[in-house]
């Protein structure tokens, strides 16, 4: 049935009026659920950055987020799933409020009300899923410039398992991953580094202590240690770093690194691990076995501290990882 309206010099403009109220409702694609109070804080943050290996979450991670907030507005993004982290972290912290804002594909992340949610908010905290999305998604609209622009302002940041895997300037994007994909093995990455599922991006975040760095998770759970040391060779392979790094964070693990790069690891995981290549890969191309020496390598279990500017450690061991036609190496003690 065709509906049809008096288009009278009076009726017309209520007409238009209305169709433009409720057209953007329409458009929107974005969900945001909000608890605590509706007006915002002052801004009494600090920076930081809570780095979360995944599996569980960390009471003391997100306290800590929380307190950097200034006890402010916590925003939790993700491009998947529920709101249910607005219940935990307000259980467990005392924060003026904490919102969800769920941004599920391209069009959602160049609304403006998107990016100005982003930007109302004093600390970020990405949530898992799949970094594929974050990145097709996000990079390149608002939503990447507000995220910059809160960084750059000072505001605490964090993430865990996918929200950790994009905070570093080099990211697995897992682009060519499909949903029925089991994990990208170290093995596959091993034995053919430019094999098809490896899509690395970078430029995405611009968080100065995470510069040059990889940032990886589940990783001694999952045994992503292979991948990871194939991730470092292709990017010096392909220029963009001589000495790349990357911190690796295993699950129930967080680091937790301060405006002056001191990290602290808290958790009840194997902790996380700081690697550095030191020396261009000898054999790095594709469909044949990696070969990549002097990989500098520190373990922090929990208790420990490291500061990624220095990149060194204390309550940490130290050893040198190569890989070998495939095969890791490793120098004084086990690799995990």
């Amino acid at each position: 049935m065709l509906l049809s309206f008096p288009t009278t010099p009076r009726v017309l403009p209520a007409l238009m009026a209305i169709l433009l109220f409720y057209l953007p409702v329409f458009a929107q694609d974005y969900k945001y659920s909000h608890v605590g109070n509706d007006q915002p804080t002052k801004n009494n943050f600090v920076f930081g950055i809570a780095m979360l290996g995944g599996g569980s979450d960390l009471d003391e991670a997100f306290r800590w987020l929380c307190a950097k907030s200034g006890g402010g507005d916590i925003l939790v993004l993700r491009a998947e799933g529920g709101d249910d982290y607005n219940a935990y972290i307000n259980g467990i912290c005392k924060v003026n409020s904490v919102s969800t804002l769920m941004i599920p594909d391209r069009a959602s992340a160049q609304d403006r009300k998107v990016a100005a949610l982003i930007r109302r908010a004093q600390a970020i905290f990405i949530a898992g899923g799949d970094q594929g999305r974050y990145v097709n998604f996000w990079k390149g609209t608002p939503v990447e410039d507000a995220l910059n622009a809160n960084i750059v302002q000072g505001k605490p940041i964090g993430g865990t398992s996918a929200g950790l895997a994009v905070l570093g300037e080099f990211v697995y994007g897992a682009l060519a991953d499909k949903a029925t994909d089991n994990d990208l093995t170290s093995a596959e990455v091993l034995n053919d580094p430019y094999f098809y599922r490896i899509t690395l991006v970078h430029h995405f975040l611009k968080l100065s202590l995470l510069k040059n760095t990889l940032t990886d998770t589940h990783f001694a759970k999952r045994d992503r240690l292979g991948r990871s040391l194939g991730f470092l060779a292709r990017i010096a392979q392909d220029g963009w770093s001589t000495h790349p790094r990357e911190i690796a964070v295993d699950e129930k693990s967080a680091v937790l690194v301060g405006a002056d790069g001191s990290a602290r690891i808290v958790g009840s995981g194997k902790g996380a691990y700081f690697l550095e290549a030191t020396e261009k890969p000898k054999l790095c191309s594709q469909g044949k076995p990696l070969t990549i020496r002097g990989i500098r390598t520190y373990h922090a279990p929990t208790g420990a501290i490291f500061d990624v500017k220095s990149w060194s450690g204390t309550a940490g061991e130290s050893y040198t990882l190569s890989v070998v036609n495939g095969i890791i190496r490793s120098s004084g003690v086990a690799a995990y």
